[in-house]
């Protein structure tokens, strides 16, 4: 089978990359490296086209499935440069065209800062409050495709991820998640930056784990929907200070400071009850067990 994975150069998707390879099966991977590198797909037997997600309208192979990654993917980028959600918009739609078009299911990844203002645990059926530049963007994605779905018969699923770590984050730098830049920290002799006092909570979930759930949910029968993909477990970031101590053998201490976010998010926590049920996803990485497998990798990027 043929899939095509974009944003497959960077971190999630060159992940999932190595999963569908595993299975025996062929990836093209669309990617304009703006946070993934080319250094993710060495070795790897893949098609590459650089360049926006929309340059799936250039295919003209039968593909099988579409893995939709390739989206600006933090918050500070939209802050930065507003034109970033016209662009995502603009390239979602060439590429839920293309496969309307030629009848390809898509998964892509949205995110679970869309419930930002909700109490927690977050489920899919709360209502959804605009609250940055960011999240209007994905939310917006996830819009389209349920109407796309409704007057063509689109096959669309959205995975609202929460706090993605895991290897190869190192080239998203400031954008990577807070486990990754606080194993950075600590490897290179610097004290971990908090915001606040540390008791704000995190839904920390292994890229491995990421990937399963992109992958059960090409596979299911669901035509069109949205999922979390979460743990169902949080922890304050002085929870994982504490955590990562214990791995690391050693004490971490952070460095707090004032918070420059106006709309940051406190707690996160998946309600994982629909995706269990649904997809048959339930996360199976713990944090503890997360942070040993990706600390080697992490040693000899900055050892």
């Amino acid at each position: 089978m043929l899939y095509v994975v974009t944003g497959g150069a960077g971190f999630i998707g060159s992940h999932l990359v190595d999963r569908i390879l595993e299975r025996g099966d062929e990836v093209i991977v669309i990617d304009n490296f703006h946070t993934g590198t080319p250094r993710n797909l060495i070795g790897k037997d893949v098609r590459l086209i650089q360049g926006n997600s929309g340059e799936i309208a250039k295919l003209n192979e039968k593909v099988d499935g579409i893995f939709h990654l390739g989206i600006y993917s933090s918050s500070p980028m939209y802050k930065k440069d507003r034109s970033l959600i016209s662009k995502a918009i603009e390239d979602f739609i060439v590429l839920i065209d293309w496969a309307t078009k030629n009848k390809v299911k898509i998964v892509f990844a949205s995110t679970s800062s869309v419930y930002n203002g909700n109490p927690i645990p977050w489920s899919e059926d709360m209502s959804i409050k605009p609250m940055d530049f960011y999240t209007e963007a994905r939310y917006a994605m996830e819009r389209l495709a349920e109407v796309y779905n409704k007057l063509y018969g689109t096959s669309v699923i959205a995975l609202r991820l929460f706090s993605v770590y895991g290897e190869r984050e190192e080239h998203k730098g400031k954008y990577a998640n807070l486990v990754s830049q606080f194993i950075w920290s600590v490897l290179q002799g610097r004290k971990p930056v908090i915001y606040g006092d540390g008791t704000q909570t995190r839904d920390f979930i292994y890229v491995g784990d990421v990937v399963e759930a992109f992958i059960k949910a090409m596979e299911s029968d669901v035509d069109f929907d949205i999922f979390n993909v979460g743990t169902g477990k949080n922890y304050s970031l002085n929870e994982l200070l504490n955590v990562l101590g214990k791995v690391m053998g050693r004490e971490i201490e952070a460095e707090y400071v004032e918070n420059p976010i106006k709309n940051y998010v406190m707690h996160t926590l998946a309600d994982t009850t629909k995706s269990e049920k649904v997809l048959g996803f339930k996360a199976k990485v713990s944090l503890e067990d997360g942070i040993k497998k990706i600390l080697p990798y992490y040693e000899k990027v900055f050892g």
